[in-house]
């Protein structure tokens, strides 16, 4: 009798964990966007701004500290001349400058209680905004 009980408790414990097991080894293949559409920002913060441009925009995130710039493409695809820049008012400028197939950055500077300017440019055109987020 106290046989079969146990025989009975292994084969639950091990369905359970056969389960763990594979819930987990899909979520691996998956992955946490699997089926969406847009990529997620690799930003951290609130998108606070987007600047569009001819050629792609210029999106700005903020956290309480922290202001971080990406410069994106509006047709991704072959290698372009991009670049991203943030600088917070009284500092240096971060810059990511190259050529990216989607977009250009991310750049994050310290801004608390801060200005930032931010500059985005894709194949030669671009913007560039003046002292915001204050």
């Amino acid at each position: 009798m106290f046989g079969e009980v146990a025989v009975r408790a292994v084969r639950r414990l091990s369905a359970y964990v056969l389960t763990l097991v594979v819930a987990a080894g899909l979520l691996v293949l998956a992955g946490p966007a699997a089926g969406s559409a847009d990529a997620a920002s690799v930003c951290h913060g609130r998108p606070t701004r987007t600047i569009g441009f001819a050629t792609g925009e210029l999106r700005l995130y903020r956290t309480r500290q922290y202001v971080c710039a990406l410069a994106v493409t509006r047709r991704p695809g072959p290698r372009q001349v991009m670049s991203v820049s943030l600088q917070p008012r009284g500092g240096r400028a971060t810059v990511n400058a190259g050529r990216f197939t989607r977009q250009a950055g991310p750049v994050t500077v310290h801004a608390l209680n801060r200005c930032v300017r931010a500059s985005a440019a894709v194949s030669g055109r671009g913007t560039s905004t003046g002292w915001i987020l204050c």
